[in-house]
């Protein structure tokens, strides 16, 4: 896509030529965005995931943050499932024989073809004089990324969108596509039926869960546990059955396979 895809500018959109990390720079200049905003840069040179560790972006990485308002503080971790959510449908309506091939792995991964397509991350900031949370939800979506080159130690087996498909989207139209669905599910989440709307997202999560029934090790701040992967609960935690028969619960944590 050239420069002048994006010119003019909506309103939405913050473009920068290069930047950090989009979620460092959406935070620092958070109380100036609006709810929907979007922050998108294709050169990120110091990008964060999950339990600070480094994101890589090589070239072809489309990398974004978007600002949601009005959710509270509790939802942030079920909000991670939610968004990788949006991310599927973005692709599978611009992408139609990917139907049904993208699947969600607990708690902020995307899948195709049990490889890593995109990371989410989702950063919450409430601030001390309205008491308001604001929400930046970060995408790094592998595009058109060639990771051959590059000595990758954070990402697990990555796909790129150009490896599957012969013509990938135009990066604006992904760029639509995500904040739509990111607000669309915003919204879901923000309704006074909240409990049964949550309930019904929660049924599409576990249709898409790629860890169900797979013997995984979980690691946390506190401890390293492996066992069976049995689903996600009500509260968007993963479900682990121990060899013992013990079910635990977990609310984050690393996820990695014997193979790894």
């Amino acid at each position: 896509m050239s420069d002048s895809t994006f010119n003019p500018l909506p309103p939405w959109l913050k473009w920068l030529e290069a930047c950090p990390s989009t979620n460092t720079w959406a935070i620092e200049h958070l109380a100036q965005l609006d709810h929907g905003t979007v922050v998108f840069t294709r050169h990120q040179t110091q990008g964060r995931g999950q339990h600070g560790r480094k994101w890589q972006s090589p070239p072809g990485v489309l990398t974004l943050s978007v600002v949601l308002d009005r959710l509270p503080a509790a939802q942030l971790p079920q909000f991670s499932l939610i968004a990788g959510l949006a991310v599927i449908y973005a692709i599978e309506d611009l992408i139609p024989r990917l139907q049904s091939q993208l699947c969600l792995k607990w708690t902020n991964d995307v899948w195709l073809y049990d490889r890593k397509l995109a990371g989410i991350l989702c950063e919450g900031v409430t601030s001390g004089v309205t008491n308001r949370t604001k929400l930046v939800i970060g995408v790094g979506l592998n595009y058109q990324a060639d990771f051959s080159s590059l000595e990758i130690t954070s990402i697990k087996n990555p796909i790129s969108l150009h490896e599957v498909v012969p013509i990938i989207p135009d990066e604006h139209f992904l760029i639509e596509k995500l904040r739509y669905y990111l607000l669309q599910l915003a919204g879901i989440m923000q309704s006074s039926v909240h409990s049964s709307q949550f309930s019904n997202l929660l049924s599409v999560v576990r249709e898409r869960d790629a860890l169900l029934g797979r013997f995984i090790t979980i690691e946390t701040s506190q401890e390293q546990i492996s066992g069976e992967a049995i689903g996600i609960d009500d509260r968007g935690c993963l479900r682990l059955q121990l060899s013992d028969g013990t079910i635990r619960t977990f609310t984050s944590g690393h996820i990695t396979f014997a193979s790894q």
